[in-house]
């Protein structure tokens, strides 16, 4: 691994099929790659972050695709391991009124990740360690690997963040707040939807309840994500502070939004920003990214940010 790398995100990476209309009636379907947690990795390194990225990728007919794609984006992949697994895929179609998705995600290559995969020195030289429920979800080993991970972060005074990421599409809601639970001592900051994460996973519907429950685990910085008041509140040091949507009129595609967000934030609160202003900083970069179609290929780059604040 590169010694300037700041930022390591564990995840998987998924290989995309997308059509422009319906999957009943497309003849063809595009390639491309995403996956929440490279999405949010893509988004760091666009800002001018230094990230690498932990994973496993299958020696199938994806494999070179995926990782120049990711060496493309100046993502660190010293780190990618590869086994003989397949790799996972998600097929997506977009008409005006209607988003199909269908994801294929069983024995992946992403699932064999383990603490074997985990090395002490490289954590030490960080800055701050990203992981997701989804990657949680993928197996007892990659949820091992989060928990070790996050716990020697801890001890040697690297950030840790975290999203549970909860989608009832191939997660758990029992499942994924038992993985919650066990890494949120080691956990610095936390992203939250209030919808989908305090509300079907703690059944708390009051954004004061949720931090002060996360404060009193012992999260330093708290983000909720909520569609009912078109905002974020950031949480931190007791103070709660709320950063509208960016210039939602303009968004024609949500998709991944908040990986996006996720990843401006990290990017902003390893380069000097304060909690809430990093709050605002990565509600541009989110913004942006929904004004065109395509998680990833949408996301924007840092000048154009930066020309938005």
């Amino acid at each position: 691994m590169e010694s300037k790398i700041d930022i390591a995100i564990i995840g998987e990476c998924l290989v995309e099929l997308s059509a422009n209309g319906t999957l009943a009636d497309t003849s063809t379907l595009n390639k491309y790659y995403g996956g929440d947690t490279i999405t949010t990795a893509v988004a760091i390194s666009r800002l001018g972050g230094s990230v690498s990225y932990i994973t496993k990728i299958g020696n199938d007919g994806f494999s070179e695709f995926l990782l120049s794609s990711l060496k493309k984006e100046n993502i660190d992949t010293s780190l990618i391991k590869t086994n003989d697994e397949q790799n996972g895929m998600y097929i997506v179609s977009h008409t005006h009124n209607k988003k199909e998705v269908l994801y294929y995600k069983r024995k992946t290559a992403a699932t064999k990740l383990s603490v074997e995969d985990l090395s002490e020195d490289i954590i030490k030289k960080l800055k701050l360690v990203y992981s997701t429920g989804v990657v949680q979800s993928l197996s007892a080993g990659s949820r091992e690997l989060i928990r070790e991970t996050f716990r020697i972060a801890r001890e040697n005074e690297v950030m840790t963040a975290y999203d549970p990421n909860y989608t009832s599409c191939f997660m758990n809601s029992a499942d994924t707040k038992e993985c919650m639970e066990e890494i949120i001592e080691y956990t610095d900051i936390i992203f939250l939807s209030l919808k989908n994460d305090s509300i079907k996973l703690y059944e708390i519907t009051s954004v004061d309840k949720i931090m002060q429950y996360f404060w009193d685990k012992g999260v330093k910085i708290v983000v909720i994500k909520s569609h009912v008041d078109n905002g974020y509140y950031t949480g931190y040091c007791g103070n709660i502070s709320f950063c509208k949507f960016y210039n939602t009129q303009k968004a024609i595609d949500t998709t991944a939004s908040g990986d996006v967000f996720n990843g401006g934030y990290i990017y902003a609160i390893t380069h000097g920003y304060s909690p809430n202003d990093a709050t605002k900083f990565a509600s541009v970069v989110s913004g942006l990214q929904t004004q065109n179609y395509g998680a990833i290929q949408s996301i924007p780059y840092k000048e154009t940010v930066m020309g938005m604040i």
